[in-house]
Order: C-alpha cells, then sequence, then structure tokens
C-alpha cells in the first residue's frame, strides 16, 4: 500500500480541488504543497545514490580548477585538508549533495513554478514561461564560464601568500568558494533577464536604458569586479563583457517593445499633464 502511495506521486498533477471559480481551500494548498515537496525529496535521494556512485567522477571535477591552479604554483604553496574524524564523509556528503540539487533543479524549479502557475494571469504566466526558456540556459553559461575562470582565480588568490608560507585549504571551505563563485557567475548573466521582465511589465523603459548606458556599463564592470573571487582583471572581463553584450541585447529588445506597445496604444504611458495625439 506504502508503495503503491509512493509510485502515485509521481502520476500526473497531485489531486487538487480547484473549483468553478478557480480557487483553492488552504489546505487542499497545503496538500498540494506536500505532495511536490515529497516528489523533490524522492528525486533528489535518488540523485544522491547515484551520485555517491560517481562520487570519484564528482571530486575530479570540482577539484580540478584547484588542480589547474596548483600545477602553475610553487610547489608547497598551497595544500588541501580536511580536519576531524568524519571529515571525510561529510566531504563526500556535501559534495555529492550539491552535484544531486544541481542535477535535480530542473525538476524541483518545475515542482515550483507549477505550484505557482494557477494564481497568475494570463500575462504573467506567458512572461514566466518566457524566462524559464532563456534562464536556464543564460545561467548553465554563466556556471560554464565562472568553472574556466576559476583556475585563474585561484591562482591569482594564492599566488598572494608570501614566499616559503603554505596554503592550507579546507576542501569544505572549497566547495563553498566554489560553489559561490560558480552562482554568482549564473546569476551575472540572468540579470539583462530581469531588466526584459521589468519592461514587459512596465516599469522600464528601453528610453531609459538607452538613456543610462554608460552608467549601466560602468556599474556592470563594478560589479564583476566585486563580485568575481579574484581582483585580476581577466577574471572580471570575462564576466563583465558578456553581461555588457546581454544588456545591449535587453536594451534592443526593450525598445522594440517599446514601439510594439506605441503602435498598439499610442496613448499608453502619457502621464496627466501630457497631451495625447487625438
Amino acid at each position: 500500500m506504502r508503495i503503491a502511495g509512493l509510485v502515485g506521486l509521481f502520476k500526473g498533477p497531485p489531486q487538487d480541488a480547484v473549483g468553478p471559480d478557480g480557487r483553492m481551500a488552504l489546505a487542499d494548498h497545503f496538500r498540494e504543497f506536500r505532495a511536490r515537496l515529497l516528489r523533490c525529496l524522492l528525486v533528489f535521494v535518488v540523485a544522491l545514490a547515484v551520485a555517491l556512485v560517481f562520487r570519484h567522477f564528482l571530486l575530479d571535477l570540482v577539484y580540478g580548477p584547484y588542480e589547474d591552479a596548483r600545477a602553475k604554483l610553487p610547489e608547497g604553496t598551497t595544500t588541501a585538508t580536511t580536519s576531524g574524524a568524519g571529515a571525510g564523509l561529510l566531504l563526500w556528503l556535501t559534495l555529492c549533495g550539491f552535484a544531486a540539487a544541481i542535477a535535480t533543479a530542473p525538476y524541483w524549479l518545475y515542482q515550483i513554478w507549477a505550484f505557482v502557475l494557477p494564481g497568475l494571469y494570463a500575462q504573467e504566466r506567458k512572461m514566466s514561461r518566457i524566462f524559464v526558456a532563456v534562464a536556464g540556459p543564460l545561467f548553465l553559461a554563466g556556471i560554464v564560464l565562472g568553472y574556466v575562470t576559476l583556475p585563474v582565480a585561484l591562482e591569482v588568490l594564492i599566488g598572494f601568500n608570501p614566499e616559503g608560507v603554505t596554503n592550507l585549504i579546507d576542501f569544505n571551505d572549497y566547495l563553498q568558494f566554489f560553489t559561490r563563485t560558480l552562482f554568482v557567475f549564473g546569476l551575472a548573466f540572468n540579470i539583462p533577464v530581469f531588466v526584459v521582465l521589468l519592461n514587459f511589465a512596465g516599469v522600464v523603459k528601453g528610453s531609459s536604458l538607452k538613456a543610462y548606458r554608460p552608467w549601466i556599463i560602468i556599474g556592470t564592470f563594478i560589479f564583476a569586479a566585486v563580485a568575481t573571487p579574484s581582483a585580476d582583471p581577466f577574471s572580471m572581463t570575462l564576466m563583465a563583457v558578456p553581461m555588457v553584450l546581454l544588456f545591449f541585447a535587453s536594451e534592443a529588445i526593450a525598445r522594440f517593445n517599446d514601439r510594439r506597445r506605441a503602435r498598439r496604444a499610442p496613448n499608453a504611458g502619457l502621464s496627466p499633464d501630457e497631451l495625447s495625439s487625438i
């Protein structure tokens, strides 16, 4: 009976009680949330078990940028360590848990989206679909770029140690540094998407983006300088240049959308003191 109940979780959407008016009782919302949460937990546990099987491959993947940086530094400059009797077990669980969370991200993000979707208007649903279709690939592109630049960042940061001083890096601290760096790169690539969504919502105009373009470019380079983990110009430029290009694309989309909106409603967006075209 319990196995049948678990299997039933993956057969179609969770049972809800949406009335003719499109509303659902609070208790039914909680039941649907519980069903979707159990789905996510089960998928995560399965992914965690698979990640534990391939744990050595995952370790090589995560540890690769550190080894590349270490190879370019003088011998004995840095060493990775763990501390505590259970540090080894914690290392594997943390590494595989992180990999499982990333691997199952499309599934649990879809569950969150499906839970929120019934409460959105038609225009909001359309915007959310566009965001999901564009933001996901851009986030992955940012992660890949962050992974490529990570060895350079590590080489610069570790290279600040005085000569003759060995840098001891705790692996758990390194894993946090690794995940934070990739997350920042992925999030940075999605900032232009939020700009486009704000334009579609009528909050930001394309003309305003054009007027403040020089300051936005300067702000982008400042953000890249602060967000990148190292102080080298290589990592900063690799983050800032794609962000500027994406901003140009978002500005072009925003201006096109403003012109399209103006053709459909010539008097839309006028203040009470402005004259209409009629």
